[in-house]
């Protein structure tokens, strides 16, 4: 008996020979070359440039940004104005247009508009840790120091100008109706703008140093706010003798005092007085933001 012959195998197609092909002909046996789509832009590392970009659009194009500065210039401009026509008004405040420093009614608006900077400093980082975006932007830039320098830098410079600016046009609104102003030296106007801008920015660089360790905006907010009113609370209730020191280093170096001391260099005898608030907040946050760059460098996200 005759055992039916195997049928000869299929032989396997043969490989085209590796090599240059023209686009769109076909290589060597017959088979078409695959072409790959090459993209017109140049592929390059991201720069700090490119980071300044990139959160520059992210911090104008969110909501958050326009409500909480809108809020911020309407304090400072609506309790500015406010307080400046309640003084014009009262017939027995005691005001003397001549002697008093008008420059100094700034104060109630920028210490309430401070809580909005507080607020979008620490949203401006812990949002995007929230939602998850701080691993796009990190996937686009991987130096995370990168990243967050160019974040406070933007915030910075966003706080300040507005800051400087808003308050240069209540101080000039304040004067104008309360007709004083003339005790008021350039010192006194570029503390009571330039000065209270610069405090303003740091505070908010310090919130956004606190949302960048924290990672949680609620928490961040929170603490916060307990760092502007925690001091004087406390130094409230201190009504031991034992602690008058502790009282009034409290009293004297809590933020509202701090910003007091800009429109009053004379405020204090023994807390910051001038500039030296501007140098505690810078301090303060320069450690700060140091934490905060070893937190995100050696956490995950």
């Amino acid at each position: 008996m005759t055992t039916p012959a195997t049928p000869p195998l299929p032989q396997a197609h043969p490989q085209p020979e590796p090599g240059p092909a023209v686009h769109g002909a076909p290589a060597p046996g017959g088979v078409p070359q695959l072409s790959y789509y090459v993209s017109p832009i140049p592929v390059r590392p991201a720069t700090f440039g490119d980071a300044l970009a990139s959160e520059w659009t992210k911090i104008r194009s969110v909501r958050s940004t326009t409500w909480t500065l809108g809020v911020m210039v309407a304090l400072l401009m609506g309790i500015g104005m406010l307080v400046a026509f309640g003084v014009s008004s009262a017939s027995d405040s005691g005001f003397d247009e001549g002697d008093s420093d008008v420059l100094s009614l700034g104060f109630f608006g920028v210490l309430l508009g401070s809580i909005c900077v507080i607020t979008l400093g620490v949203l401006t980082i812990a949002s995007e840790f929230g939602t998850g975006m701080i691993r796009t932007t990190l996937t686009a830039c991987p130096s995370r120091s990168r990243v967050l320098t160019a974040k406070a830098v933007v915030f910075f410079l966003l706080v300040f100008v507005l800051t400087t600016v808003t308050t240069t046009v209540v101080a000039m609104l304040q004067t104008a109706v309360l007709g004083g102003g003339s005790a008021a030296s350039g010192a006194d106007w570029l503390r009571a703008t330039v000065g209270v801008g610069l405090y303003t920015g740091l505070l908010g660089l310090l919130s956004l140093g606190v949302g960048t360790i924290v990672r949680h905006s609620a928490g961040a907010i929170t603490i916060m706010i307990g760092v502007v009113l925690l001091p004087l609370v406390l130094a409230l209730f201190m009504a031991v003798e034992q602690l008058n020191r502790l009282r009034e280093f409290l009293f004297e170096y809590s933020l509202p005092s701090q910003i007091a001391a800009l429109y009053d260099s004379s405020v204090s005898d023994s807390g910051p007085s001038g500039w030296d608030s501007v140098a505690i907040m810078f301090l303060l946050t320069a450690v700060v933001f140091g934490v905060a760059h070893l937190a995100l460098n050696r956490r995950d996200v």
